[in-house]
């Protein structure tokens, strides 16, 4: 959801919004290559996910794919706070694991980027919330994690 990180995977990519998808809750039950939790939504009755809606080229998502070990896109209907309503690509898990627990490093670019992106309070809290564990790889193993 930050737009630094996703620029740095794929260059320069224009905000469309800010929108939610209804009836999912977020979870970090998706199982990552380092072990920890990542996100991923999951059908919940009456709740939401937001997030920030992009809009990137065909190769742009093509480039975005690598960067997405164990997920498989999918069409969603997102929701604006306006009521408009738009069929969008996310990314839902394929492998998911017993511990979904984030790294702190991981945790912590979801809230910057529900910050930065004005999510709303409520949800910017829950996010904030979320436990998280320290990465065992060190300090030189985050920073490699968050550049790629």
């Amino acid at each position: 959801m930050k737009a630094a990180r996703l620029r740095e995977r794929v260059g320069e990519v224009a905000i469309a919004g800010v929108a939610a998808l209804a009836e999912h809750r977020l979870s970090c039950g998706k199982r990552g290559d380092d072990g920890s939790g990542k996100a991923h939504c999951e059908p919940l009755p009456g709740g939401a996910v937001w997030g920030a809606l992009y809009e990137i080229s065909a190769a742009q998502l093509r480039a975005l794919d690598r960067f997405e070990p164990g997920y498989r896109r999918a069409e969603v209907e997102l929701a604006f706070a306006s009521g408009a309503r738009l069929r969008a690509l996310t990314y839902r898990a394929e492998r998911f694991t017993d511990d979904p627990v984030p790294f702190d490093w991981y945790k912590a670019l979801m809230v910057e980027g529900a910050r930065e992106h004005n999510l709303p309070a409520a949800y910017r809290a829950l996010l904030e919330a979320l436990p998280s564990r320290p990465d065992p790889r060190g300090a030189h193993a985050r920073a490699t994690e968050v550049r790629r």
